[in-house]
């Protein structure tokens, strides 16, 4: 493996290191010891979903491949996720909502373990089945989790500002060293102990079973809005109000579907970016470094959310300005490198230039995750939290959707640029979020219901 790689990832993991044991009382906030069982225990379960969404993302496509299925049919399966997580993840949002966060996280785990099973037969029937279940799991990982953690912190009357403590860390864990150990403990199943392509989705329904026997024993449920006469169509229609009439909610969800899509879409490019000459690259190590960066980002958040200035609206306009840079290093090196000529080979300069900009992208993400979920558990109405939650995700999947359709259609260098101007529009939006932070709510959730319940006498 070439120095430039290991360099870079002892780099990474030296500054993380020195981060995090040189935190001062400055960078810490003083908690219960209640809290703290209460954070561990939130911290253990999310890190066990987290193994179980991780051990499986290297594999999917490798899987399919090995059933035999062509770049255009794997397309198909990945865009079936996707729509699926657009299609019924509102849905899903809702009955959270109403039915109860933690049985609404117990259904994630049945749900990705169905899912799960699936990749055992090699029909295209069977696995497209597979990822629509993924889709629907993937929308309640990534908002049934952080509604649960939200409204039992509250109704256990800790301090708010406590809740970025367990913001940072989950990404920390989660997104960072559980990516890393989920990509060792994968490779040690399929390559090393030879078990096959399908091993790590076995690994992965054990987390998800033990995960779920967690939940079911230690975790108290939590509702949003959980009145009897309210039908889904009007938990719909009363998310759509909360955006509509709330500037900054709204603001909250375009800025999430801009990132968020731009990360996506990063995820499908950094490859063929890296390697354009089908340069030998480290996917895994490549991968690892990503993750390193990321719990990098988290570990500044946390610091930056553990002091009253700068704020979470502040910083996160150079969070999306930086991000947008970053992502246009593909382009710049197009123009000032010149390009190489030779087939195969280990990785260009042009290729180590970018994957510096690629490692500051993902710390940017590491940064982004604490800090979106923290402005969401200050702007989102509790009542349809993993409603409002899933809408946001509508726009996102759909572009992935258009994206995934078309990444063949345009030059690589003209969709990073897509994804940089996007974020670029994130941070402007940033900037107006935080200039009507301080305003009030133009309607409390309990004002709309009121009224819309009003109203229904008169449509009848």
């Amino acid at each position: 493996m070439e120095l430039f790689y290991i360099l870079m990832f002892g780099g990474l993991a030296a500054v993380v290191g020195v981060l995090e044991l040189s935190k001062n009382n400055k960078d810490r906030i003083n908690t219960s010891p209640a809290f703290n069982a209460f954070k561990h225990n939130y911290l253990f379960v999310y890190s066990l979903m987290m193994a179980g969404d991780w051990l499986q993302g290297p594999y999917v496509y490798y899987l399919y491949s090995t059933y035999g299925f062509g770049k255009g049919e794997i397309g198909q399966l990945f865009i079936a996720g996707f729509g699926s997580s657009m299609l019924f993840g509102t849905i899903v949002g809702s009955l959270a909502d109403k039915q109860g966060r933690k049985r609404a996280c117990v259904t994630y785990c049945i749900t990705y373990i169905l899912s799960c099973i699936t990749k055992h037969s090699p029909q295209y029937k069977v696995l497209m089945i597979g990822r629509v279940l993924g889709g629907i799991a993937t929308s309640l990982l990534f908002s049934a989790f952080e509604s649960w953690l939200v409204a039992e912190h509250n109704k256990r009357g800790f301090d708010q500002q406590w809740l970025s403590l367990t913001f940072s860390k989950a990404i920390f864990l989660g997104n960072g060293l559980v990516a890393i150990l989920s990509g060792l403990f994968g490779n040690l199943l399929v390559d090393t102990l030879s078990l096959g392509p399908v091993a790590p989705f076995d690994a992965a329904s054990c987390f998800l079973a033990f995960g779920m026997a967690v939940i079911l024993s230690s975790w108290t449920e939590n509702y949003g809005d959980p009145s009897e006469s309210k039908d889904l169509l009007t938990q719909f229609r009363g998310a759509a109000v909360a955006i509509a009439s709330d500037e900054k909610i709204a603001l909250l969800g375009a800025i999430q579907s801009l990132f968020e899509g731009s990360m996506y879409t990063f995820v499908f490019l950094w490859t063929p970016a890296l390697s354009p000459n089908d340069e030998e690259i480290p996917h895994g190590f490549i991968f690892a470094t990503f993750m390193l960066a990321s719990m990098l980002g988290s570990s500044l958040a946390s610091r930056l959310m553990a002091r009253s200035s700068p704020r979470v609206e502040s910083y996160m306009q150079i969070v999306f300005m930086v991000s947008a840079a970053s992502l246009l290093l593909p382009i710049i090196t197009t123009f000032f490198v010149a390009p190489s000529k030779v087939r195969g080979g280990s990785i260009s300069f042009a290729g180590c230039i970018q994957l510096l900009g690629f490692c500051t992208f993902e710390a940017c993400v590491g940064i982004f995750w604490p800090s979106i979920m923290k402005m969401r558990s200050q702007y989102i109405p509790e009542e349809a939290r993993s409603t409002i939650m899933n809408f946001f995700r509508i726009p996102l999947n759909l572009f992935v959707c258009v994206v995934l359709y078309n990444v063949n259609a345009f030059p690589i260098t003209v969709m990073f640029g897509m994804c940089s101007i996007f974020l670029f529009v994130a941070s402007i939006l940033q900037r107006r979020l935080m200039v009507i932070s301080d305003k009030p709510k133009a309607e409390s959730w309990t004002g709309m219901k009121e009224r819309d319940t009003e109203a229904e006498p008169l449509n009848d």
